[in-house]
Order: structure tokens, then sequence, then C-alpha cells
């Protein structure tokens, strides 16, 4: 069984750092293969040079090796913070790589690109925890939540993975070390749930 994680923050002491590091040691305990990818240090590529009919294969080894440990994951952790409702550059870069033709998504035979497209992944399950420092009611009252349509409806939705948890830690700025454990306790179990 193989759990993809990946962190897109640029500060390796950050929360989602953490967190990240959290569900990996509960996969881990489960035994679960781990792939386990952070953007910032691996200096991912999020800039995809084609559209979406030639995005179906890339001469980055890196990309070929996240595509190819996307296809197989049976579970999927995204950590991440918000960055004006949305993930950083490099996270949505990733996407636009990584959740590619053939890879994520297909269309049926005879269907073009107009058509509805059919989910390919595999996964059970996708979590996804993001950060922030704007608290949770005021997110939702005046921004309604993007993140929360973008993950479960604009990406895992649409490729097939109809089971995404996504949760939302904040004010993070003025959080306690008490907070944020209780925080990494919780984002631990949500993964020992879905494992």
């Amino acid at each position: 069984m193989l759990a993809l994680i990946v962190v897109a923050n640029p500060s390796p002491n950050s929360l989602s750092h953490a967190m990240a590091s959290a569900a990996k040691r509960v996969l881990v305990a489960r035994g679960y293969e781990i792939a386990h990818h952070d953007l910032y240090a691996e200096h991912f590529d999020p800039v995809q040079p084609t559209g979406e009919v030639g995005n179906v294969g890339s001469s980055n080894a890196l990309v070929e090796r996240h595509c190819s440990e996307l296809a197989r994951a049976e579970l999927i952790i995204i950590c991440h913070p918000n960055w004006w409702g949305q993930p950083p550059a490099i996270l949505k870069g990733w996407i636009d790589r990584v959740f590619r033709l053939n890879t994520a998504y297909t269309y049926p035979p005879g269907v073009g690109f107009e058509g509805i497209p059919v989910g390919l992944l595999q996964a059970r399950h996708a979590i996804v925890v993001n950060t922030s420092n704007t608290p949770i009611e005021r997110e939702a009252a005046v921004f309604g939540d993007p993140l929360e349509t973008l993950w479960k409806n604009c990406v895992f939705g649409l490729c097939g993975v109809s089971s995404v948890i996504r949760r939302m830690y904040a004010p993070v700025s003025s959080s306690t070390a008490e907070q944020r454990a209780t925080w990494l306790s919780e984002v631990a179990a949500l993964v020992e749930n879905a494992a």
C-alpha cells in the first residue's frame, strides 16, 4: 500500500511540515510504503510547458516519479498553507503537471476535451490539511472557503477520489504550543482513521 504525502511550504519548520511528519509516523506504523515529497526542498519545477492535450509525458524525471506515485497511491495527503485562498504556486504547478491526462483522468472514447472526464486515480481517500492566519469563521463568512471547492470538486472529485477529507487549522500566527500539539494529534487521528 502506497501513501503519497506532499508538503508545500517554503519553511522547513512550518506547521505544514509538522503535519506531514505526523501523518508519515502513523502510516509507517501501519505498514504503508511512503512517498514523501517536500516540493520546495526538491525544487519541483511548477511550470507546465504544454496545454492539456500535450501533457501526457515529461522529460523531467521528478515529474514522472510524482505521476507514477500519484497513479499508484491508495492514500494521498497534502499539507499546505492557505495563501490568498489558494495553495502556494508551487503546489498549483504540481497539480498542473502531475494530475495530467491519462494519469489522473481521461476522456471516454469519442469524447473530446469539452466532454466530461473520467477519473483514473485509485486512491481510496485524500486528506488535505491547510494552515492559515485567518480565523476559520471569517474564512467561511467572507471568502466562502475556496480551498474546499478546489480540492474536493476541481481536483480530487474530477480525478476519481470521492472521499476527500479537508481541514483548516487557524489562526497559526497566534496559536500556542499546546494548540499546535492538539492540531497535530487531530491530523494523526484523521490519517489513522483513513488508513
